[in-house]
């Protein structure tokens, strides 16, 4: 057969990524504002509510651009 201890450390390693953004999503909301930060776009009018989390996406995208460049560096 082959080795599988490293198919092994993927599997835990995604395990534990989806545990830490389970948490994030449970709890994450009251420790940090995520998804409510100065920037995002909020419309209400009358029964019409438009949200747009513009600099949510953009603080995401550079966190996970800078930890997909460090884990995944060749």
């Amino acid at each position: 057969m082959g080795d599988f201890s490293s198919l092994g450390k993927m599997i835990m390693l995604f395990g534990a990524v989806l545990l830490a953004l389970g948490f994030l999503i449970a709890f994450g909301g009251k420790i940090l504002p995520i998804g409510r930060l100065p920037g995002d776009i909020f419309v209400r009018k009358g029964n019409f509510t438009f949200y747009f989390p513009l600099v949510t996406s953009i603080i995401l995208s550079i966190v996970l651009t800078i930890l997909l460049n460090i884990f995944f560096r060749k």
